[in-house]
């Protein structure tokens, strides 16, 4: 067994835990993007250059990039389609002149990973992130209005929503539209909620298997373009992994690897494993997609969730939850062994709000003390891995 590359997420310079205190924790790479290009719009050999060059300067290497956003027109082959397309081309073959080996990037129509309660207080009064399944249709149904909302969720789920929001309070449903609205960290963008509705109108009559032929569309347009610049794509699974707001979602199951499998077959063509992601769906069995697709993982999300029996989950401690963290990685770092080459990539992902945390400079899900506490529970993890396995 081989051990992984130990990488940190970090937003840039405006990120409020600097290069210099990620390099303490252990972690030796950086995964990052440039968030202030507009998406749609193409990252330039000046910009990528200069933010590798100021990871390298702290003594950590640019890995992986996460993301180049891939846009509302790419997804929906809309108007502004070729130019958004011809600027994400671009921003890859940057990123590749650069050295950096990997790009990991999503496919979830409007919303990028989305939750509906920020601080949710566990019984030792740590912090952490959730989704809650009643209070996502209580918004939907109640304030969105979205039209045929109701029939989207079960019966048992609407009445719960309806009794929650007469009895509601106006500060917890603006807590819940914000925690939806206003785009967590590494998403695009925020909305307004007139906005929202705009958007959510680009995807009108828009099935999965449209979203499916346009995501190969758009694998087969990129992938060799990739393999020319030395990069691997690594698609984000969708979170959560079902469909929300009447958006369809095509990246959650086994059966969608397949096909995005068979739209390129080059190794170009890969995933980020993100055990949290496809763990929030109870009949996602984490470790079979993991050994099914082990030579197409370039980049790990290592983190966990509980689901509760209505859909909604929280995020769990990192070896903690419903996702077997041990098998997973023993996995990931066996792949490792069998590849020989540059160790897979993986980070620790939606720390719990710790006490050192307590100060607030944090984006959510990427706080210090609880992302530090994941990292080192990894490596000591793959460490007792190794040593098991007699390395």
């Amino acid at each position: 067994m081989m051990p992984l590359a130990p990488n940190w997420r970090w937003f840039g310079p405006d990120d409020p835990i600097p290069l210099d205190h990620i390099r303490q924790t252990g972690a030796t790479g950086i995964v990052t993007a440039l968030h202030h290009v507009p998406p749609g719009a193409a990252w330039t050999d000046a910009e990528v250059t200069a933010r590798r060059d100021a990871v390298a300067a702290a003594g950590l290497r640019w890995q992986v990039v996460e993301s180049i956003p891939v846009t509302d027109e790419i997804k929906t082959r809309g108007p502004g389609y070729r130019a958004h397309m011809d600027a994400w081309i671009e921003s890859l073959r940057a990123v590749g002149r650069a050295g950096v080996g990997v790009v990991c990037y999503n496919f979830m129509p409007v919303l990028d990973w989305t939750r509906t309660e920020l601080e949710w207080t566990y019984p030792n009064g740590a912090r952490a992130l959730r989704f809650d399944m009643v209070d996502c249709a209580m918004w939907d149904i109640h304030v969105l209005g979205r039209a045929g909302a109701m029939e989207d969720y079960p019966a048992a789920i609407v009445h719960e929503a309806v009794e929650r929001f007469e009895r509601a309070a106006d500060n917890r449903v603006a807590a819940i539209e914000h925690a939806i609205l206003v785009g967590l960290p590494g998403a695009d963008r925020g909305y307004s909620l007139d906005e929202f509705r705009a958007r959510l109108a680009l995807y009108d009559g828009m099935g999965p298997d449209a979203l499916r032929s346009n995501l190969a569309a758009f694998v087969r347009d990129v992938a060799p373009i990739a393999r020319e610049a030395g990069v691997r794509l690594a698609i984000h699974p969708d979170d959560p992994p079902f469909p929300i707001f009447g958006l369809p979602r095509v990246v959650s199951r086994m059966t969608d690897y397949e096909h995005l499998s068979a739209a390129h077959r080059g190794i170009e063509n890969g995933m980020t494993l993100c055990a949290g992601s496809l763990g929030a769906r109870a009949d996602n069995d984490v470790q079979a997609i993991a050994e099914r697709f082990a030579e197409r993982i370039h980049f790990a999300h290592l983190r966990n969730v509980t689901v509760e029996a209505d859909g909604s989950f929280h995020e769990a401690a990192h070896l903690e939850g419903r996702v077997d963290m041990a098998a997973l990685l023993a996995t990931l770092m066996a792949e490792n062994g069998r590849r020989g080459d540059t160790p897979i990539p993986f980070r620790p992902d939606h720390g719990h709000i710790l006490g050192p945390d307590a100060d607030g400079r944090f984006n959510h899900g990427y706080t210090f003390a609880g992302r530090l506490r994941g990292l080192s529970e990894l490596q000591g993890l793959a460490a007792g891995l190794r040593h098991a396995d007699g390395a």
